[in-house]
């Protein structure tokens, strides 16, 4: 055991060598992107790294966890992003919400994390570049779309750079030490919607109210005896409440997807997602001849949905997530041929697909 240890601590050394390695060559490159105006942040080329990483292991007896590889690897692009610049990154708050939890899951701890009120305030952040990105809720795999988000992108002019996907899992906490006695439950509309069978099997007396984040749930059941919240266990370690039931959310899988939003238009990563939004006159057919051009040219669409354009009585905008990037020719081409019929096309932002899903959360 001793001369396997001395091994070890030789190749700790070395890891430590080619860690400061690295951080130089991460330092030039800093000093050329600032020449050049370029953004810190490339999640093209992490996803990349990530990739290629993969690769080495494929087809091999794993020894070393992939998904420990893939952390590690995240932990050294926060670091090397902070020996470049220390990013400032707003999200949906307060502190110890999900979105809180995506983002520094995203970015890790080396950044400086600005909470916001609202989903508005995080785009204007980003607009007046008073932070360098932004992370914002786009949809869950079992309550649908954040119709506030897609609103967003009608009159902003931010990107999206980057998407991330979060297993949630949702947790009792209360001030209390048992359910017994529990007269009101406070969370986030899609939170109680998710847990709503397991409360009306659990605690079907307690009224369930609404309120506009999951840490105000918590901050709230704090100061009130006989209630609960349902929030993270980040959440209940930051307003000091016990943790009564953990994974109460009715649907196991139960996945959120996080948009990166920014002024960068990231570049192909080899495996990307594209996000447009379009408008279509009001005819017989017209969706149907929308989604043409992108069968014609080979184009794989993962999702689309449609909102009120809020300029014209039942007229729609429809956002649609397809495969590619818009430097890929047969994208260019289904985008020139959609935009001959449409009122108007925008691009929202090419960006590496995530194939990444973070473990549940607690």
């Amino acid at each position: 055991m001793k001369e396997k240890r001395k091994a070890i601590d030789r190749i700790d050394v070395q890891i430590n060598s080619l860690l400061d390695d690295r951080a130089r060559l991460v330092k030039q490159i800093g000093k050329e992107k600032k020449k050049g105006a370029q953004p810190v942040y490339a999640p093209e080329r992490e996803k990349m790294i990530l990739d290629r990483i993969a690769g080495l292991s494929r087809g091999k007896k794993e020894v070393f966890p992939a998904s420990a590889k893939i952390n590690i690897f995240s932990e050294i692009f926060a670091a090397s992003r902070s020996i470049q610049k220390k990013l400032t990154i707003s999200f949906l708050g307060p502190e110890g919400t999900y979105t809180h939890l995506a983002a520094a899951r995203q970015f890790s701890n080396d950044c400086t994390y600005v909470p916001a009120s609202n989903i508005t305030q995080v785009f204007r952040d980003v607009e007046k570049k008073r932070v360098d990105y932004g992370v914002v809720p786009i949809e869950n795999s079992n309550e649908g779309i954040v119709t506030h988000t897609l609103d967003m992108f009608f009159d902003s002019e931010c990107r999206i750079c980057a998407e991330l996907q979060m297993e949630i899992s949702h947790n009792l906490l209360s001030k209390g030490k048992s359910m017994a006695g529990i007269r009101k439950i406070y969370s986030h509309p899609q939170a109680l919607a998710q847990c709503r069978m397991w409360i009306e099997e659990h605690l079907p007396r307690a009224d369930c109210i609404e309120v506009p984040s999951t840490t105000q749930a918590c901050e709230t059941s704090a100061k009130e005896k006989n209630t609960a919240a349902i929030a993270s266990i980040m959440a209940s370690k930051l307003y000091g409440l016990n943790v009564l039931e953990k994974r109460i959310e009715d649907i196991a899988e139960n996945i959120t997807r996080f948009l990166v939003i920014g002024n960068d238009v990231s570049k192909p990563s080899g495996t990307d997602k594209t996000t447009v939004m379009f408008s279509v006159k009001d005819r017989v057919g017209a969706l149907h001849d929308m989604l043409v051009p992108f069968k014609r040219h080979s184009v794989n669409l993962t999702k689309i949905e449609s909102r009120p354009s809020k300029i014209k009585a039942w007229e729609y905008v429809f956002f649609v997530d397809f495969l590619g990037h818009v430097k890929d020719d047969k994208v260019k081409a289904a985008l020139s041929d959609l935009g001959k019929n449409c009122l108007f096309v925008k691009v929202l932002g090419s960006y590496p697909a995530a194939k990444k899903l973070f473990d549940r959360t607690e």
